[in-house]
């Protein structure tokens, strides 16, 4: 490749980053980091109505956090600034170009009120929709001087030709035409001075140098106007890789409903960064081989975007949180604990040893949010049926289990040591010299410490756990309640 590749991530700061927008940035920056290119962050800030306070921040924030770091952007400067588009905006950028194409007879200043657009709206297959009838094409030289001097509100507008072709190409969906005359005069910039996004697209992209622009395809209809306002400028266009849309279990385009539509909402439900990264790498796209987990550096030597697929990606939660555990499982446990700690501090609350509860769960959860559920007997015993104690491999029952903890009762009072391996001796002594299976003796146990039918320990580590006094007074509890129900 002789040119140097150089792709950009354009956000508007509209809120949390969307799935789809992370994608983008993400294979935007795969593709610059393979071919050892360049990263360009841009802001678009010119939708004045949609700008949401902190939403800059939360773009740094989650590109920094997912490792996808920039050559060039507001905050590091670079050759091609400014490159915030508000900034670009003042420096009378897109109004300077825009005025380039009036003069070539690409673009026209239009007058035309809101109330004669109106009229121009027509219903199409149930929706409306405006075409505008290049009427203010025609206006004479000096009726728009006259209006410009009277400062009559205008916008203007790419003059598009009604017949003939326009033909596109992009990486995936090959050459794509489509016919001048369903193509409308968009504008270009708007009343209030702004450039629309289309027009602000091509003006910064080209000035930037960008070779490669990632987008949705949902953007595949607008790429034509693109087209246009390349060939108008007499610029050559970026190559363009269309993004499949993502969509959720049902089908259905991915929205805040489902749980999943941004980063943010998916660390919230305890994936980890790494997890989430990957994943979304493999929304709509595959290495070869049959091997999904990587790791950023991985998948920038892997990335090949002529591997994209062109069909819906779906957005697969049970995929995502078996991924995710597959990572927690890898975590070296001092991190682990660290990244678990403020979970397990909520769970918990009696004075136990976090840090052993954290190297019980770690291979036993699939994001962090599932260690309430794995801990929640470990403050106090929940309400339980006695038909726990009944297990068929074990040969245990409410009536067998009650004799047992009675009979380990004494040898659990006198234990002194209360590490794993001396319970777990002291124990099979036990078992082994009254003839009973070492699951006969742990499950009444595991079942009167917990009160639950799964637990992320067995009965020798829950009793090290809590300790002597806590694992008493539960074992005492326990013969208490099957007495009592006997």
């Amino acid at each position: 490749m002789s040119e140097k590749v150089r792709t950009r991530f354009a956000p508007s700061p509209t809120g949390r980053m969307h799935v789809g927008n992370l994608r983008t940035a993400l294979y935007a920056w795969l593709i610059a980091r393979h071919a050892k290119g360049e990263f360009i962050l841009r802001i678009e800030d010119t939708d004045q109505e949609r700008y949401v306070e902190g939403a800059v921040d939360i773009i740094y924030r989650t590109l920094k956090e997912t490792g996808l770091n920039w050559d060039e952007g507001p905050d590091i400067g670079g050759d091609f600034g400014p490159y915030v588009q508000s900034e670009r905006q003042e420096k009378g950028i897109y109004l300077e170009y825009a005025k380039k194409l009036i003069e070539k007879g690409e673009a026209y200043y239009c007058f035309c009120t809101k109330e004669r657009l109106e009229g121009l709206k027509r219903t199409v297959e149930g929706k409306e929709i405006m075409t505008y009838d290049k009427h203010c094409l025609h206006l004479s030289k000096e009726e728009i001087e006259e209006k410009l001097k009277e400062g009559v509100p205008y916008v203007i507008r790419q003059n598009n030709p009604t017949s003939g072709t326009t033909t596109f190409t992009d990486i995936l969906y090959g050459d794509i035409t489509v016919e001048n005359a369903e193509l409308d005069d968009m504008v270009l910039i708007k009343s209030d001075g702004y450039p629309t996004y289309n027009f602000a697209n091509v003006v910064d992209d080209h000035l930037m140098g960008i070779t490669h622009v990632v987008r949705g395809n949902e953007y595949l209809s607008s790429s034509p106007k693109y087209t246009r306002l390349y060939q108008a400028f007499g610029w050559e266009e970026p190559k363009y890789v269309h993004c499949p849309l993502i969509t959720d279990m049902n089908h259905e385009k991915l929205s805040k409903r489902s749980g999943a539509s941004s980063f943010e909402d998916l660390i919230e439900q305890g994936f980890l960064t790494d997890t989430v990264v990957n994943f979304v790498a493999l929304l709509g796209w595959s290495p070869e081989g049959e091997n999904e987990i990587m790791s950023l550096p991985e998948l920038v030597e892997k990335f090949d975007f002529n591997r994209i697929n062109k069909s819906p990606a779906v957005f697969d939660m049970t995929k995502l949180s078996w991924m995710n555990g597959e990572y927690i499982k890898k975590l070296p446990v001092d991190r682990f604990y660290e990244l678990a700690e403020p979970y397990l501090r909520e769970a918990v609350k009696s004075d136990i040893d976090l840090k052993k509860v954290a190297v019980m769960v770690q291979t036993r959860i699939e994001r962090f949010t599932d260690i309430a559920g794995l801990t929640d007997f470990m403050d106090q015993v929940p309400s339980y049926d006695v038909s726990l104690y009944s297990h068929k491999k074990m040969k245990t029952d409410p009536d067998n289990s009650l004799s047992l903890l009675k009979e380990v009762l004494p040898v659990l009072s006198g234990q002194q040591d209360y590490s794993n391996d001396a319970l777990f001796e002291s124990l099979s002594a036990f078992a082994k010299e009254h003839e009973y299976k070492t699951g006969f003796v742990m499950w009444p146990i595991r079942t009167a410490l917990s009160g639950k039918p799964t637990t992320p320990a067995g009965a020798t580590e829950l009793l090290e756990l809590f300790g002597k006094e806590e694992s008493l007074k539960r074992i005492k509890a326990a013969i208490e309640k099957l007495e009592k129900e006997k």
